[in-house]
């Protein structure tokens, strides 16, 4: 899959995650012995940071700036790639195949990742990274993945059935 690289963000489409955002961390085109199917080992947002209005406090802004990350081995077919990129410095060190293998390895790199999320968030880069999906686009996420793209939503532009076929 040349598309997708280091560092590109997608959009997990099915399972506990679908609709959430991710990044990718590395590729595994091959397989493994654990997984042997083309995958990607992938960090992403599980709970999104709260809303912020300039009349809070400090206190309830950094309460409000927490993010919940999770970090998984997803199937290509299971993810939807974007046209953004975000690059997280040092991550690539953090998350191997030998991370899913022992549960305090895996803590210890969520709690790495949840510290690069946060910083990448206070800095006010990559607003759309941080955003939860509309409705509609995560159903659409959804959709993706299970009927090849035949779907129709009312309201999107893009859909590829009309009103009298649904």
């Amino acid at each position: 899959m040349k598309f997708l690289k280091n560092g590109r963000v997608a959009i997990i489409t099915r399972g506990r995650y679908a609709g959430k955002k991710v990044v990718i961390i590395k590729v595994q085109e091959e397989g493994t012995k654990i997984h042997p199917f083309g995958h990607a080992l992938v960090a992403g947002i599980e709970r999104y940071p709260s809303k912020v209005t300039k009349r809070m406090s400090k206190k309830t802004v950094t309460k409000r700036s927490k993010v919940k990350p999770f970090i998984k081995a997803v199937n290509f077919n299971h993810i939807m790639p974007t046209r953004y990129t975000l690059e997280l410095e040092g991550l690539k060190n953090i998350i191997s195949q030998d991370t899913f293998k022992e549960p305090s390895q895996r803590e210890d790199a969520k709690k790495t990742i949840k510290k690069a999320l946060e910083e990448r968030y206070t800095s006010g880069k990559n607003r759309w990274f941080f955003q939860q999906l509309r409705y509609g686009f995560t159903a659409l996420a959804s959709l993706a993945g299970d009927m090849d793209g035949k779907f129709f939503i009312p309201g999107y532009a893009k859909s590829t059935r009309t009103e009298r076929e649904c």
